[in-house]
């Protein structure tokens, strides 16, 4: 079994997984928000941001070796799937509990029961986030005759990433001037904007993990 990892379609197709399963963990454990004290500073952050930052290097990772096209198929099949697990769960919320079960509605429901529009925001926000990453991490590219991959990879992310942020907040939060129930833009942009900040900490971060992953694949037998 080892020597499957040897294989450069078994290591990409390993990525592909880890990158749905990190996008997947992210939606699924990002309502709880934690708390760290980090050199004197108290910062409280989504736990989901654990899960996605590893979809930065991975997502960089396969459209350097691969290109645009295969980071393309990968954003594709994370919607896919976010579509399929959200549809499961809305059926299983929605489904009355038994008298057995070990769960109960206040216990299972607050974990579980996202909104239509929190869903739909999420979705369109991943799929957006990460399609314009691909073009712009392609175009730098070309740009730089696939050198300074560091400065692709981020400037890259940090588009990827605003349009992520914005994207969601603004769908899942905004009232759109009275029409849905929400909050005025304002709000939303001061709430945006300490999740984007640590986002492009962790996008800098990333920079030896992109490197890492990429070397990995390249070094795999064809």
């Amino acid at each position: 079994m080892l020597k499957q990892f040897e294989s450069m379609d078994f290591r990409t197709s390993l990525f592909v997984t880890v990158f749905i399963a990190a996008v997947i963990m992210s939606n699924m454990v990002g309502s709880k928000i934690a708390s760290i004290n980090l050199l004197g500073f108290p910062i409280d952050f989504s736990v989901g941001l654990i899960p996605f930052f590893m979809t930065f290097f991975l997502l960089d990772a396969i459209n350097e070796v691969h290109g645009r096209r295969k980071a393309r198929e990968t954003i594709l099949l994370g919607v896919l799937v976010l579509i399929f697990v959200s549809i499961i769960t809305l059926i299983s919320v929605w489904l009355p509990f038994a008298s057995r079960s070990w769960l109960t509605p206040e216990q299972f429901d607050p974990v579980f029961n996202s909104s239509l529009r929190i869903i739909i925001a999420s979705i369109a926000a991943f799929a957006m986030a990460d399609l314009n990453d691909a073009f712009v991490f392609t175009k730098l590219k070309e740009k730089f005759g696939g050198k300074m991959l560091w400065l692709r990879s981020n400037i890259s992310n940090l588009v990827g990433q605003t349009i992520d942020t914005f994207v969601f907040m603004f769908l899942a939060f905004f009232d759109f001037f009275g029409i849905l129930a929400g909050y005025p833009a304002e709000y939303v942009v001061a709430l945006a904007l300490p999740y984007l900040f640590l986002k492009l900490v962790l996008s800098f971060l990333n920079t030896p993990f992109v490197y890492a992953a990429v070397g990995w694949l390249k070094g795999a037998k064809a």
